[in-house]
């Protein structure tokens, strides 16, 4: 790490890819080195667009430049763990995008490699470190309106049926909720917690694919009402009902938003955030300074955090009888 400076290699070249790499070329000391692709086409015309320095076509050539300290992983869910194994058999830290595997037991398998090489991972679920969500979750925590009485949140977008896309493939965990359902699920449990129950219903396509859930966390005091929908736009938004007031964070809530603050008399007042990038960059930052303190684990986006999701996620799925074996 010449100067301090993290040398980046990515697997996959797809969309979230490009905005990982546009948003990496934006983070100080953080070079884009190289890009893997299984079609070496592909990973040239990304390499030229981001101006990387190598382009490779396959993952197995990129994890054993000895020049790479750090691996993005954004192939399809399905492949997150095999993914994450290589890379961690190679001693490289890495950054899996979200969801971090399928079920629970591939996350702990994931998580016991990366113990025993005694390297660097964490699940690249960007939300957790926007200056927003953060700020969220500190008036929460302080209890600037009292009491959660509720909390409601839905992320959906309606794209054009393709049987051939990924996000309706259910052999790669395509559907709704882990590819926009974890985002709610992801709200409810970082600011509320685990929930004393979980009720789940969904629709599905005729691939198998879960078209929409809609899903209802209990607690002691309080619920989360939660849905993740591929057969409408919905405002995608974050809605915290308190004693005394509102706390919405505007659509769509998962990227770098604004929130809004509604006392009980209803006077509003929006807070806005100056994030210049698509907003994967703080994750980026908080990951490079991982590498550079030679820690293992975030301590931010932890083990044990992603397997209370992944754990509720499975949940979820035994309730509505999605089953990606």
């Amino acid at each position: 790490m010449a100067s301090n400076s993290i040398n980046w290699g990515i697997i996959g070249a797809g969309k979230i890819a490009s905005k990982f790499a546009t948003d990496l070329n934006t983070v100080p000391n953080s070079n884009l080195y190289a890009i893997a692709s299984r079609n070496l086409e592909k990973a040239t015309v990304f390499r030229k667009e981001f101006n990387v320095d190598i382009a490779y076509g396959s993952y197995e050539d990129l994890v054993l430049d000895s020049n790479i300290d750090a691996i993005y992983i954004a192939t399809p869910h399905s492949f997150h763990k095999a993914h994450t194994i290589l890379c961690l058999n190679h001693n490289k830290a890495v950054l899996c995008e979200k969801p971090f595997a399928m079920n629970l037991q591939e996350v702990e398998d994931m998580i016991q490699l990366s113990k025993e090489k005694d390297t660097l991972l964490m699940e690249a679920l960007w939300t957790n470190f926007l200056p927003h969500f953060i700020y969220v979750q500190n008036l929460l925590k302080n209890k600037h309106f009292g009491e959660v009485i509720q909390l409601e949140a839905d992320f959906g977008f309606h794209p054009e049926y393709d049987k051939n896309s990924r996000v309706f493939d259910k052999s790669v965990g395509g559907g709704s909720l882990l590819d926009i359902g974890i985002y709610p699920v992801f709200a409810a449990l970082s600011t509320l917690g685990k929930p004393n129950s979980i009720e789940a219903k969904a629709e599905f396509f005729d691939s198998g694919a879960d078209s929409e859930c809609n899903i209802i966390f209990q607690y002691d005091t309080t619920k989360a009402i939660l849905k993740s929908t591929l057969l409408q736009e919905t405002k995608t938004e974050a809605i915290f009902t308190c004693e005394h007031g509102t706390i919405k964070i505007n659509g769509r809530f998962h990227e770098p938003s604004t929130v809004s603050l509604i006392d009980k008399n209803g006077h509003s007042k929006l807070k806005t955030f100056d994030t210049t990038t698509f907003g994967y960059s703080y994750e980026i930052k908080h990951f490079n300074q991982l590498i550079r303190d030679g820690k293992t684990e975030s301590d931010l986006m932890t083990f044990e955090r992603s397997k209370q999701l992944i754990t509720t996620l499975d949940s979820i799925r035994a309730l509505i009888g999605l089953d990606y074996s």
